[in-house]
């Protein structure tokens, strides 16, 4: 690669970095129920995005494209044998920062969240979480539109139900 695209796309990978790292970790963070992995995770991300910055063709925007890439290697991480064998769990205390006009009453809604089986936790994280537009959703986990609708679907009502006494107490 030449030095002047390297000197670039150096530079490209740290404003990317900058811009999309606490969020792209926070998110690992809670998908791989791990701070540390998570931290892996995102480095990896980054190393991948460095390694085809020049296939990234613009059709979705840089955030869809790096929660393409971390939701790719959480699910990496995650098919493991060493990871499968080990116990995870994560003080959500010690995550970076959630954005500012993101806010849970108190974690209770996170930890229904969580216990989500992974399909649903997903598109719940990359949808309220990230902010992310449907077709986003879609296209950074490769799933149709309409399947991502049914999924959010599903684990809106699953969290309805599971959070049903939560709501009744927070009306008293």
């Amino acid at each position: 690669m030449p030095q002047e695209i390297q000197e670039s796309s150096r530079s490209v990978i740290e404003r990317l970095m900058e811009q999309y790292g606490s969020s792209l970790l926070r998110m690992c963070a809670l998908y791989l129920k791990d701070a540390d992995l998570a931290q892996d995770a995102v480095q990896e991300t980054f190393i991948r995005a460095y390694r085809h910055l020049d296939n990234y063709r613009g059709e979705s925007s840089e955030k869809t494209w790096l929660t393409a890439i971390a939701m790719n290697v959480s699910r990496d991480m995650l098919r493991t044998a060493w990871f499968r064998h080990q116990s995870r769990s994560t003080d959500i205390d010690v995550l970076p920062e959630q954005p500012a006009d993101f806010e849970f009453p108190d974690n209770t809604v996170l930890t229904e969240v969580m216990h989500l089986p992974a399909k649903y936790r997903e598109v719940i994280l990359l949808r309220y979480y990230e902010g992310l537009k449907l077709k986003e959703v879609a296209s950074a986990l490769g799933l149709s539109d309409g399947r991502v609708r049914s999924r959010l679907n599903k684990a809106n009502e699953l969290l309805r139900d599971r959070l049903k006494e939560w709501y009744y107490n927070e009306e008293q």
